[in-house]
């Protein structure tokens, strides 16, 4: 079986690096190379362009090319794109845009990850502390395997001596270079002025200091300015975009360039361009120039006064210092050659090739991965019901994919809202630990992270992990909290994701503004938000501010339930009840469908009894709760509601799906929410329902075409009206084929597509 060519994906799109390590790579034996199309809306990519060129010589699936070629890799690339990268590609080469692609290559990579190093301003800048701001840390991301498969590709020499020790020892030299890096001594010399590069003036702080340091210095002296300008600059001195053909011309033509960095991690490459064209080069002492070379060179300066002094000479025609200068300068370009950088990208890409394939058959047997789903605080109900479903579509989906992981299920240490048999229905292969939550002062928690191998600043704040009495859910590799309602920020000891149903709080005052944006906190620091709408969905991008590439639709879970064991028989109602199921929040409307209630009876003669079931509904007349006194006065005031309401509170799920099984309809008066699941479960009997009327009941009914009826929720007269029009509403027979479609076993598979991405 004949072995795969050599191949690597350079994702890069600098063009002057291009044009010089492309080749490289071929040199030292790279085969084929694939480079990205894409490019970030961002102006440091002022030197960047896409190359088309190395498609044809690329042997791989042309349906496998154009995925590659569609995906953006400065952002969050794909499973798809991954699967294929590691079909087909040995080495990546990357710069760092975001962290979010970091932790994308660290996880879903397999081969060799060259992170390509140009350098940056002085310490204490580094590539390290760049990352932590980006918000990655050490530690959740990061394994032995991927320690491994990581290099610091450091364009000079020393450039990882500024950095944590983590990543100088992944450090190998890869030295930047020119595509030609011979004289070509065309220069000419004609115009009188500087030649000065300085990008990006409109809005970058750096330069725009840059430019006012270099107009102080050689006031008076003719000048231009180039660079890229993404905005007009309004200085008859900036020439803004020129061609790369009248680009080499002004190298030719302007009597100097001054280069005015000091920065001994970081170089441009315009001043190698301007010794290669024989342009004389003035520069400043100090910089990463001196250690290529510049040390004793005539054109180097200690201070700006001296600068200036050396530029008025050669704008006088002061052939003397013009030749001492050019005839020196070259030794400039000696590191930037390629038979100079040849043998050292070969050993390097040896190296890089040897060990990778060491540390791949040398492998460790990597155990089953983990995955906890933890209910923060002691929701019940549907929220009980939707974690333990996810808990089994995790383990579901998982199998189906050939990679199982082991679930486990976490909740709070209460007895008392969950006991023994509230987990019945929960599978025997799934564990389950009751926990209390355990807060850390700053302190505390920089030691936690540091014994759990977590690198990075911690903000000056307390810190929450979830405390099972064994290790803190250490044992898992992903922690997915259903819900948004953390009050302190989870220790960054591993990743989490949030599963968030609703952001009742932009619709309802549930919670104050602190409140407000702390849950938000939470979901900007998860890795993903999992939602089960689009009006969520929607509420996560505009309300939350969270980023689309965040925000993750998974369906609607529905257990295998329903008509087995049930009548399920068209026809009108046998039964004279109806179910009310619902809770003491504030968004379940209790006022209005109290007063829709005693329209109902008393003005319409209404002829079935409301049961009342779910969390707390036995208290609905004696909590006080302040949003509840309205409804109580109403219940207390109404002779009607006392002989035909019934509040049965919370019922074992078997009671409560026999007592939906013999009901005439269902009623869902809430004002608005992710929606509920109760009128699907209803469904599956072949029992109707009537529903508030709001777009995530809508996308539901559509979802499992339920042919719901409707009723405005601020409208009690309305809601009256249509729980008469129910009293001869016609049970259905449930239509298996749509709920088989949306499965717990169908399902499973498009949960775990989404979190396997964050293992």
């Amino acid at each position: 079986m004949k072995s795969r060519p050599l191949r690597a994906m350079w994702l890069l799109n600098h063009t002057t690096a291009r044009k010089f390590e492309v080749p490289m790579l071929k040199r030292v034996g790279i085969e084929e190379i694939f480079l990205p199309k894409k490019i970030p809306s961002d102006p440091s990519f002022r030197s960047g362009s896409v190359d088309w060129s190395e498609d044809e010589n690329l042997t791989i699936p042309k349906q496998d090319l154009a995925i590659l070629n569609a995906t953006d890799w400065y952002d969050e690339p794909s499973a798809d794109a991954w699967r294929i990268a590691n079909e087909h590609f040995q080495l990546i080469f990357f710069i760092l845009l975001n962290a979010d692609f970091f932790r994308s290559i660290m996880r879903n990579f397999c081969g060799a990850k060259v992170w390509r190093a140009y350098g940056l301003s002085d310490p204490p800048l580094s590539y390290a502390r760049i990352l932590s701001h980006y918000g990655w840390r050490k530690g959740p991301s990061w394994s032995a395997h991927a320690a491994a498969s990581l290099w610091f590709g450091q364009a000079y020499s020393h450039l990882a001596e500024v950095e944590p020790r983590w990543l100088a020892d992944r450090a190998i030299y890869l030295p930047a270079g020119l595509e030609s890096a011979d004289l070509r001594d065309d220069w000419i010399g004609s115009d009188r002025r500087i030649f000065f590069v300085c990008p990006d003036l409109a809005f970058n702080d750096y330069y725009q200091d840059v430019y006012r340091d270099f107009k102080r210095t050689f006031a008076g002296l003719a000048y231009v300015v180039a660079g890229a300008q993404p905005l007009r600059v309004e200085d008859e001195h900036v020439l803004g975009y020129v061609s790369g053909e009248q680009y080499r011309l002004n190298m030719r033509s302007f009597a100097v360039m001054y280069y005015h960095s000091s920065e001994r991690y970081h170089v441009h490459y315009h001043p190698f361009e301007a010794v290669r064209a024989g342009m004389p080069l003035v520069f400043m002492g100090g910089g990463l120039l001196d250690r290529l070379g510049g040390l004793k060179l005539p054109g180097r300066c200690k201070t700006p006064q001296e600068a200036r002094s050396k530029i008025e000479r050669i704008l006088a025609g002061d052939k003397q210092l013009i030749g001492q200068i050019r005839e020196s300068q070259a030794v400039l370009l000696d590191s930037m050659k390629a038979e100079h950088c040849e043998p050292i990208w070969r050993s390097g890409i040896e190296l890089i090739l040897k060990r990778t394939a060491e540390a791949r058959s040398t492998a460790p047997i990597v155990r089953k991965k983990r995955v906890a789903v933890i209910l923060p605080v002691a929701y019940r109900g549907g929220s009980l019901r939707g974690a333990k479903l996810l808990a089994h579509a995790v383990a579901i989906g998982s199998q189906h994919f050939g990679s199982p992981v082991d679930v486990v299920f976490g909740h709070l240490d209460d007895p008392t809202s969950y006991p023994d048999r509230e987990f019945d229905d929960l599978p025997d292969h799934i564990e389950r630990r009751a926990f209390h939550w355990r807060t850390l002062p700053q302190g505390q928690a920089i030691r936690a992270c540091a014994y759990a191998g977590v690198e990075g600043p911690l903000l000056p704040t307390t810190y929450a992990v979830p405390d099972d009495g064994i290790n803190q859910f250490l044992d898992c590799d992903l922690w997915i909290f259903i819900s948004d309602r953390l009050q302190f920020p989870i220790l960054p000891v591993r990743p989490y994701v949030l599963m968030i149903y609703d952001y009742l709080q932009r619709y309802v005052p549930i919670m104050d503004e602190n409140a407000r944006q702390r849950v938000i906190d939470r979901a900007h620091a998860a890795e993903a938000v999992l939602v089960t709408t689009d009006f969520t969905a929607n509420d996560a991008r505009q309300f939350a501010g969270l980023p689309a590439k965040k925000v993750r639709k998974v369906p609607l879970l529905v257990p295998a339930f329903g008509g087995k064991g049930g009548s399920a028989q068209g026809g009108p109602p046998a039964s004279k009840y109806f179910i009310w199921t619902t809770n003491l929040a504030l968004h379940k409307n209790h006022r209005n469908a109290l007063e829709a209630l005693r329209i109902y009876y008393e003005e319409y003669g209404g002829l079935f009894e409301c049961h009342v079931t779910g969390v707390d509904t036995d208290k609905l007349f004696t909590h006080k709760l302040t949003h509840l006194v309205a409804a109580r006065e109403i219940h207390n005031a109404s002779k009607a509601l006392k002989v035909s309401l019934r509040t049965e509170g919370d019922l074992p799920d078997p009671v409560y799906r026999r007592k939906l099984r013999d009901a005439a309809f269902l009623w869902h008066p809430g004002l608005i929410d992710n929606g509920t699941f109760s009128v699907v479960e209803a469904a599956s009997f072949g029992v109707p329902a009537l529903s508030s009327d709001y777009p995530t009941m809508r996308e539901i009914d559509r979802q499992f075409e339920l042919d719901l009826t409707w009723s405005d929720p601020n409208d009690p007269v309305d809601m009256a009206s249509k729980l008469k029009r129910m009293e001869t509403a016609q049970r259905s027979t449930p239509r298996p084929e749509v709920f088989a479609r949306h499965s717990l076993e169908q399902s499973a598979a498009e949960y775990w597509q989404v979190i396997q991405e964050y293992l």
